[in-house]
This record gives C-alpha cells, structure tokens and sequence, in this order.
C-alpha cells in the first residue's frame, strides 16, 4: 500500500530518534497513538484492546508495519488509574464507547477523599504483566524509537477518581479536597513512574500524559494556574529527576488561553509537546521553542471525512509542521478513531509521501 514519491533513507525509529538530537529527518514522522484502531482492524473488540495484551501489541505493531507508522508500545492497566484508587470501573458494552467508564468514583464525598491513600503500584501488575512488557523491552523494531511509554495525567486521574462534576465543584467550593487529589494523584504517578525505572529502566522510554480535564471547555486559565499547575510542575521535574530524558505531554482540547502555564511546566531535552486542533500548531510552538511539536490533525475528518478530504487536511497540518523550526510529529488530534475507515488512513499515508518529504 506504500507509494513512495522518494526512497527513504531513514526508518521512522530513526526520524523521531533525529528530532530528539534536533536534527532533521528525511521525512516527517507518523505517530497514529492507533491501539483500538490496531485491534479492530485485525478482527478484535475494544475490549480486547484492555484484556489482551499481547493480542494488542501485535496488532498495533502490525498495522504501524502495514501503514509506515511510528509504534510506541503503551503499558497500561485494563481499569484505568481510577480503578486503582478503588472506584468501580466498566469495559465498553458496544462499539460506539472506545475506553473504560467508570460506574462508582473511588470517592464520592470530602470524607472519602481526604481518607483515600496511594495505591501500592506494585501490587496493579502480575508477574506475567511484567514478564510481557520485559519481552516488549528486548523486541527490536524499526518503526519503536521508545522502548515502552508510561502515562502520568494528574488532573484527568482526579477527574477520574471524583468525577468532573465534583472536580469542578470543589475547586470553588472546597479548594482544600481538589489539592488533596491533586496530591494523591501526583503521588500515585510517581511511585508508578519510580517502579518503572526500577523495573524497566529509563533508556529509551517515555513518559507520556494527557489533560482533557484541565481544558478550557472544563475549567478557567485562573483554575489551571491555581490547580493543575504546580502538580504538574512537580511531577514532570521529580519524572526528569529520575531520569526519564523525554516526556510527552498531550494538552486535549482547548488549552490556549493555558499556554502560558503550560509554559512553565518542563518537557525534557526535548520534550513533545502534543497538540489538539484547537491550538495552532505555530502557536504551540511558539510556546515551546525548544521543544518537539506534534499533532493536531483532525480526528472528526479522519473518522467522517471522504478520503480526499482527510488528504488535504492531512497537507495543510503536514506543511505546516515541516514549516517549524522545532521538528514536528504528525499525530491525530487525539488518538486515532477505532472505526475509522481504512481508506482514510491510507490517505494520510499518501499525503505524508507526497508532502512530507524535506529538503
């Protein structure tokens, strides 16, 4: 299915590994952030995407082989951090729910949050679990510039742990309850990213997180600043601390009256910096001058979109990549729709070697 305009001289382990020494690669790179997609397409359920590990890893490393795509395996849990802290979560029931939904928040009033503790980590993940992500580790590939991706959103684990209602009301109401899950989630993810370290090491991973939550359609900039910034200030310096070089963070969904705070908030040597269509990717990396700009290719077009629309939206986001002197990432908006049509994303492919090429 590949039409090269150009013979590659680069693999796309190669391309994303000559952005992170700021060097520019042969071409731009494509990271789907697919798993679901991956699943479906070869003959799975979403649910199968949480309960079969190894079925998934081998479908999305399939398909990034099928498709030309960056593969950055994801360790995860099937319940999602608010199953950790006791909540009571659900596996989707049809195809149209794409990820775990909770049916009980871990805590439902100020007392439960205020005697909830930090879950043992090591405690979330079987020996088998491990002895899986151990072999992901050794696997060699040329489309896995990482050899594994850990996930860190503090403020969507508080939504998750409360619910965004309560989330939303407390910070006005009760300060005091949102900074104590702010604490605890911030908490929780350190221990899992220092169990990582221990576990798998830090060479060649990376630390990804993603703040719909914290989004401007959800709270105030004034909010941002007051509850979700110093939290992931201090959980992106202690994850540098231990050494993890590169973190990726995903602001999801309108974040530009945030930029400024997101700002603040270290990234790494360099950092990626993944955006939603609502901020302009020159925008973004204005903000972030030296760090990696991905994104921000609509989602809505790529599931809904006939395939020569997705191919020219897929040009205006490439040639404005290629445009920033940062180095840049073609990814979704956010991750790949599990139902998107096949010929869609064989456009993508088609505009990426039609435009994606550098000089």
């Amino acid at each position: 299915m590949k039409t090269r305009v150009r013979k590659a001289t680069m693999t796309n382990k190669e391309r994303v590994e000559a952005l992170l020494r700021r060097e520019k690669p042969d071409r731009v790179p494509f990271w789907a952030v697919g798993t679901s997609f991956a699943v479906i397409r070869s003959g799975g359920s979403i649910n199968d995407r949480y309960t079969k590990l190894e079925m998934a890893y081998k479908a999305e490393k399939k398909t990034c082989q099928d498709f030309d795509w960056v593969f950055i395996p994801i360790l995860f849990r099937n319940r999602g951090a608010r199953g950790e802290f006791g909540g009571e979560t659900k596996l989707p029931t049809n195809k149209y729910s794409q990820g775990v939904f909770v049916t009980k928040y871990a805590a439902e009033t100020a007392e439960e949050v205020m005697a909830l503790k930090v879950p043992d980590v090591k405690a979330l993940y079987p020996p088998e679990v491990i002895d899986f992500y151990k072999r992901v580790c050794q696997e060699e590939d040329n489309n896995k510039p990482f050899k594994l991706m850990i996930t860190g959103p503090s403020f969507n684990t508080v939504a998750g742990i409360a619910g965004y209602d309560k989330m939303c009301q407390w910070m006005i109401q009760m300060p005091e309850v949102v900074y104590r899950l702010m604490s605890l989630a911030t908490d929780y993810h350190i221990k899992l990213a220092q169990f990582c370290k221990d576990t798998f090491g830090v060479e060649q991973m990376l630390s990804l997180g993603a703040s719909a939550a914290a989004s401007n359609q959800l709270i105030s900039p004034k909010h941002f600043e007051q509850f979700a910034l110093p939290y992931m200030k201090e959980l992106h310096e202690k994850l540098l601390a231990m050494g993890f070089k590169h973190l990726c963070h995903h602001p999801c969904g309108e974040h530009n009256l945030n930029l400024p705070y997101w700002q603040q908030v270290p990234m790494g040597d360099p950092g990626i910096v993944w955006f939603g269509n609502e901020v302009n990717l020159a925008t973004g990396a204005n903000y972030f001058p030296n760090d990696i700009i991905a994104g921000n290719l609509d989602t809505t077009i790529i599931q809904s979109g006939t395939p020569e629309e997705v191919y020219q939206a897929a040009r205006k986001v490439i040639e404005q990549g290629k445009s920033l002197p940062n180095g840049f990432i073609l990814i979704p908006a956010c991750e790949l729709p599990p139902y998107a049509p096949v010929e869609n994303i064989k456009a993508i492919t088609r505009a990426l070697n039609d435009f994606g090429w550098y000089d």
